[in-house]
């Protein structure tokens, strides 16, 4: 009996210590500052994108609002990160942020607060989206603004994408619509 209780307890505490954290157990901060959780986008494909808006990739800002608005909803959502680990190229405020993509993108998607996607104060979402050990999938690192991050609707990392990709890529497409 002994034996049974120890080996159950060792499995037991094996279990937690490997428990990896899932994409769904975090909270973020949107761009006004509320708790967004992503548990809540259980059940959706989500990409996640690290932006900019004084890069020379910021015009991806039009192709990403029109793939939200034209699949954005109960099956799929974009989920921005405004950054400024890129040569200072988000150096404003989340309103100035908020600001600049609604007049000039009209963005409707989810933008998040400001963070950091890389280095010492990288945020604990990145730091799940790059390390293997954590995502289960591989391992990678944020090269610019803009890369974005494919999560399955069990929040699995299922495609890491380079910034250069447009939006609108026939892959991203294929992936949203199967």
């Amino acid at each position: 009996m002994k034996t049974v209780l120890i080996l159950l307890l060792s499995i037991f505490t094996m279990g937690i210590l490997t428990a990896q954290e899932k994409f769904h157990d975090f909270v973020v901060k949107d761009i006004t500052g509320d708790d967004f959780k992503l548990a809540d986008l259980k059940g959706k494909k989500v990409m996640v994108v690290n932006t900019a808006s004084k890069c020379g990739l910021t015009p991806q800002y039009e192709n990403l609002e029109a793939l939200y608005k034209k699949y954005g909803g109960e099956d799929f959502v974009i989920v921005g990160f405004p950054a400024n680990n890129f040569m200072k190229q988000e150096p404003g405020t989340n309103e100035e942020i908020a600001s600049f993509c609604s007049i000039n993108y009209g963005v409707t998607f989810p933008m998040m607060s400001k963070i950091s996607v890389k280095g010492k104060d990288m945020h604990p979402l990145y730091h799940w989206l790059t390390e293997k050990d954590k995502n289960g999938f591989e391992d990678s690192k944020v090269s610019w603004n803009f890369q974005k991050y494919l999560i399955d609707e069990d929040g699995n990392l299922v495609k890491v994408l380079s910034p250069r990709t447009d939006p609108m890529d026939e892959e991203i497409i294929a992936w949203i619509e199967k």
